[in-house]
């Protein structure tokens, strides 16, 4: 089947026309900014009357189309800054659509604030009438939450504080981000590369390549480190300081709440994996002796092995995962067509784009759009199909009522790696080769690498910088040593040179909505490990099963989802067990290829 030629760039003009200069944008949030102001005037009127709870319906009802206007405008705010760095006009509208996600927050904290005001019975009462049984669960958090907080008007303070404190630094450290270059000599002249471009090259086959990138990159970001150790000590100080006035002890509190996950699922998870570390470290000791090193550098762990040419066009990786994700399903598949034909995505490898990958959505809109940097390897391919999984997470879930859509990262990043699960063993059992198949299967085990050892190395470092941070700033030389520390344990000492200035390139620890932004990822991924094996016994018509399990990410916790659709307990090694066993068997596959 032959597919049509798509664009590398995402369509942002059928959302609002004209970019950061949009018009229509603009009053977008001229309305958006109105609309927050009746709500609030709502909000504070509103009183429960168990005989007329008409008004209560008609506040929830303000509550979801806030909510999705907010996230609308957010995420085109977070298209124009990613697409191109240097758009001060996308960095001025982020501070107006910040300043309004304030506002409502502000808002929210009136209505925790009524909330848990009610007394027991009568919220029983109203849980049980029929129009509002089907929000039960998004209600009765809200008001679990509420009753954990401080006052309305401490709340309301820390909400406003935010917008020129926490949230400020945030935007500080993406501006500073934005003007990180790395010089990069080719053909004997000097590029200046952005960010994305120049990790797109620890994937060259080239040493020398890559150390030369590697050293760029420290020196690049370590001109910045002091004011990026400033950002980082006063976001976490922030937070601390809020924390303490909530009387919350364990930093882990708040995004295990956010992730609707006990302390011990998350335990139970960490020490199985660090009991499964050896095949890992046996991996990379053989990547080592492949090319020909004592022990891999921090930028060898991605390093290519073998000459075999397995990249794709961006049309060829289309066509790819369309056919391979039609084989799981056809709703999957049709998304992706969607995506692809509709320009939803921005993979262009070109300077001034932001580092990484990510999709967002517009729930008004009913679309997504996915940005990333594509450059034709295999990496780049799986990372479209992850993004791809976000999408179809957001499509299905546009028959669910709007506030029951809010799932958390841990559960958001199942639903991306199952899609780039799919797409990677399609790739290994189609190997035309045995050299292609061991790139492959290296490819899909790096994965595993990611996972089990670089996210722990982040979870490690800020769980230890957070309990030093308690008694104080922490110098950027003591960050150094921290993720140094941490890298070791998480890679089992597998590794002979380390990277102690990730901390300071790696959004991820400078991220203000979701604190701890890393072991959601690890448990999405195995717990799709869970879920791909249940599919793969399945076999054709899981899609649809899967699809239900996708529709209650957002309305229970994850110990009841996976309870409810797997049939599971995650306080258990057994679950952890099974999923970390897949990935040794690929570590197995790959060690007898060679012999």
């Amino acid at each position: 089947m032959k597919f049509p030629t798509f664009s590398q760039n995402w369509d942002l003009d059928v959302l609002f026309m004209g970019g950061s200069h949009s018009p229509a944008f603009q009053d977008f949030l001229n309305k958006s900014e109105k609309d927050l102001s009746a709500f609030q005037q709502y909000v504070e009127a509103w009183q429960l009357d168990l005989q007329d709870t008409d008004r209560f319906y008609t506040l929830l009802e303000m509550l979801k189309a806030n909510m999705q206007q907010l996230e609308q405008a957010s995420s085109f705010v977070s298209c124009l800054q990613a697409q191109d760095t240097s758009d001060s006009k996308a960095g001025s509208l982020r501070a107006k659509v910040s300043q309004l996600l304030a506002t409502y927050g502000v808002i929210l904290t009136t209505f925790d604030e009524k909330l848990r005001s009610i007394s027991d019975r009568e919220w029983q009462q109203l849980l049980e009438k029929k129009e509002f049984s089907e929000l039960q669960f998004f209600l009765t958090e809200r008001r679990k939450h509420a009753k954990e907080k401080l006052s309305k008007a401490e709340e309301s303070l820390i909400h406003s504080l935010s917008v020129d404190g926490y949230h400020g630094w945030g935007e500080i450290y993406d501006t500073l981000a934005s003007h990180v270059y790395i010089p990069f000599v080719e053909n004997g002249e000097t590029n200046m590369l952005s960010v994305g471009q120049a990790s797109n090259l620890f994937n060259h086959p080239n040493r020398a390549v890559r150390k030369e990138v590697f050293h760029k990159w420290e020196e690049a970001w370590g001109e910045k480190t002091d004011m990026l150790a400033d950002i980082l000590n006063h976001l976490a100080g922030f937070r601390l300081t809020v924390y303490k006035a909530r009387g919350w002890e364990d930093v882990l509190k708040e995004p295990l709440a956010i992730s609707r996950m006990k302390k011990e699922t998350l335990d139970t998870m960490w020490h199985t994996i660090a009991d499964f570390k050896a095949p890992l470290v046996r991996f990379l000791n053989k990547k080592a002796e492949m090319l020909g090193i004592k022990k891999l550098s921090w930028f060898d762990v991605e390093a290519p092995i073998g000459n075999t040419n397995s990249t794709m066009t961006f049309d060829e990786g289309a066509e790819f995962i369309i056919s391979h994700f039609n084989k799981f399903g056809p709703q999957l598949a049709d998304l992706a067509k969607t995506a692809f034909k509709n320009r939803w995505i921005e993979a262009e490898d070109r300077p001034g784009k932001r580092a990484g990958g990510f999709c967002t959505s517009f729930p008004l809109s009913e679309q997504s759009r996915i940005f990333m940097t594509y450059s034709g390897t295999p990496s780049n391919v799986s990372t479209l199909a992850h993004e791809l999984g976000h999408a179809f997470h957001s499509a299905v879930l546009h028959e669910i009522h709007p506030l029951k859509r809010n799932y958390a990262m841990n559960v958001a990043e199942t639903a991306s790696t199952f899609a780039e699960m799919v797409i990677a063993d399609a790739a290994v059992k189609q190997a035309a080769s045995k050299e292609e198949k061991l790139v492959l299967l290296e490819d899909k085990i790096q994965r595993s690498v990611a996972l089990l050892m670089n996210i722990h190395a982040r979870f490690l470092f800020e769980t230890a910088f957070y309990e030093e941070r308690k008694a104080g700033y922490v110098h950027k030389e003591r960050l150094n040593e921290l993720m140094i520390d941490a890298q070791k344990t998480a890679y089992g000492d597998a590794l002979g040179q380390y990277h102690p200035q990730f901390w300071s390139s790696k959004l991820h620890f400078y991220i203000t909505d979701t604190p701890f932004y890393n072991f959601p990822y690890t448990f999405g991924y195995l717990f799709s490990l869970g879920i791909y094996a249940k599919a793969m016994e399945a076999g054709a018509g899981y899609e649809k099963k899967y699809i239900a399990l996708l529709q209650d990410t957002a309305s229970m916790t994850v110990e009841e989802l996976a309870k409810k659709h797997l049939d599971v307990d995650l306080t258990k090694r057994d679950f952890w067990e099974a999923g970390l066993k897949l990935c040794i068997e690929d570590i197995e596959e790959f060690l007898a290829l060679l012999g």
